[in-house]
């Protein structure tokens, strides 16, 4: 485990894209690409929790994925630990895909079903040599302890837990490289809501012992602002804000961040029709709209934002923000 002070920056992204080509006709010309993600810059500090939210398609996943490299970016820098990873090959890029982890929104699917859970997370052991072999039993069991899960269900498959339990199979299997940084894809937003409480909690409590940097995606502020130190609002590609959770959502700047508050369920029915929510739907990222990519939805767009795409805006104290507005 690294030993930087919990305010070091640990994960710095400058500028990533990622890029899908658009094929056409027989000879499968490339006629355009889908911009999942255009020109993305975040930080994430040593054992605290950086929440990526935006609405569904807005390129959230992809991010997170391309960081890690579980899909190749087409640009950008990504900086982990003062080392720049998009380069690393092999054995140098195994080494640090140890240190950087994902937790996937479907466990499920993402879990062999023919391997039982003792022997998925034994299997990783001994391939990265994390312990001794006479010492990998031991490890599973302190693992499955680590999260909230007995021994006695090493020997089961994937099929007999309940979502929850799988969930905590998922985090397992990513703590069993004893990583620094770990993605976490929307880890809650198929469980009951009891269970979304139980699993974050859990999250919270390892990064207080293990010293975990997380970088949350999701898309309902009201789970990033029990989780997250730091937040960063995403639409169509790119990110809109940036800042500690206080400013970010209890001071929002930018028109969409505010869009989004909105739109979190409100139990008192007096209120909920004071709300005024977003209209239309997130563009297609194959041909998103010039300029601003929001100001076709934004109620206080300008004539300049169709022209001007607008960078993030260092506004002190790591408040971000990329609007005409500031």
């Amino acid at each position: 485990m690294i030993k930087n002070n919990v305010q070091d920056t640990l994960l710095k992204v400058e500028g990533l894209q990622k890029y899908f080509p658009i094929y056409k006709g027989l000879l499968g010309r490339i006629v355009g690409y889908i911009k999942a993600v255009d020109g993305v810059s975040l930080t994430v500090k040593a054992g605290k929790t950086l929440g990526l939210v935006g609405e569904s398609g807005c390129g959230k996943t992809t991010t997170g994925r391309s960081i890690i490299r579980l899909i190749e970016p087409t640009a950008g820098s990504v900086i982990f630990d003062n080392q720049e990873i998009t380069d690393l090959r092999g054995e140098d890029l195994r080494h640090v895909r140890r240190r950087m982890q994902i937790v996937f929104q479907d466990p499920y699917s993402s879990l062999n079903p023919r391997i039982t859970i003792g022997g998925m997370i034994a299997e990783i052991l001994r391939f990265h040599k994390i312990v001794p072999k006479s010492q990998v039993k031991d490890k599973v069991a302190e693992i499955l302890d680590n999260v909230g899960l007995s021994m006695k269900f090493a020997g089961r498959y994937p099929h007999e837990f309940s979502g929850g339990q799988r969930q905590r199979i998922g985090i397992a299997r990513a703590l069993s490289v004893e990583p620094d940084f770990i993605v976490l894809d929307e880890p809650v937003s198929a469980l009951d809501v009891s269970i979304q409480a139980q699993i974050m909690n859990l999250l919270d409590n390892l990064q207080n012992r293990l010293h975990l940097a997380y970088l949350f995606v999701a898309h309902d502020l009201s789970v990033i602002e029990h989780i997250a130190d730091d937040v960063a609002v995403m639409y169509l590609g790119r990110v809109v804000e940036h800042g500690s959770r206080e400013d970010v959502i209890g001071n929002p700047l930018h028109p969409y961040t505010k869009a989004l508050l909105e739109a979190v369920p409100v139990p008192d029915p007096d209120k909920r029709s004071d709300r005024k929510l977003l209209k239309g739907d997130v563009p297609s990222p194959a041909n998103p709209p010039s300029g601003c990519h929001f100001h076709p939805r934004c109620p206080l767009a300008k004539p300049v934002c169709s022209e001007w795409e607008f960078e993030l805006k260092d506004l002190g104290n790591g408040r971000k923000i990329a609007c005409v507005l500031y």
